[in-house]
């Protein structure tokens, strides 16, 4: 999604990997974790959670502990620019030449603003939301206790405004030649013994 200053944000290389607004929220809607990276002291930081994407503010949330070193470099800098990705990996591709070697992937690139939220309507708008992206088939109030102001106050709730993202997916024909899956190479053929 184009933002209101493309130039702040790096343009994407491979223009035929790219995905449109669609896509980037379906694969952000079911990512299962991203990593959001701050700058602390004038050093990036990254952290990986859970998150949940906000379509209705354009916004992602994500929480932590209520102290430590992303909230306080967070707090420090109230709506400090930050970045957020989100990946997938798919096959492993092989090739006869080592730095031909590829992957299958898919990622979103997020820049944006980040913030603590301290309004307790939107921090249990916020953790309702994560709730349900990951326990979709529980229902507070039978499946699990109300989220009450004592659970919001032993947690940081952060939200990230996004200004522009990106989404990128390479994807190689289902025959590719000797393509697997990470952690189950297949078997190497074996040679003739004289």
């Amino acid at each position: 999604m184009a933002g209101s200053d493309d130039r702040a944000y790096p343009a994407m290389r491979r223009k035929d990997r790219a995905r449109d607004d669609t896509w980037i929220r379906q694969f952000i809607a079911t990512a299962p974790f991203g990593t959001t990276a701050v700058l602390r002291e004038g050093a990036p930081y990254p952290v990986t959670n859970t998150f949940v994407y906000d379509p209705d503010t354009h916004a992602i949330y994500f929480h932590s502990a209520p102290t430590g070193t992303l909230v306080t470099a967070v707090r420090d800098t109230p709506g400090s620019r930050c970045a957020f990705t989100a990946a997938s990996m798919g096959r492993l591709l092989p090739a006869e030449i080592a730095a031909e070697f590829s992957v299958e992937f898919a990622s979103v690139v997020a820049f944006g603003r980040i913030r603590v939220v301290d309004d307790l309507t939107e921090r249990r708008h916020a953790m309702a939301q994560l709730n349900h992206k990951y326990f979709p088939h529980l229902v507070e109030g039978e499946d699990y206790l109300p989220v009450t102001d004592n659970d919001l106050s032993r947690i940081a709730v952060y939200r990230l405004d996004i200004d522009y993202w990106t989404g990128k997916k390479k994807e190689a024909e289902p025959d590719f030649p000797g393509a697997f899956t990470f952690g189950s190479p297949p078997d190497r053929p074996t040679g003739s013994s004289a």
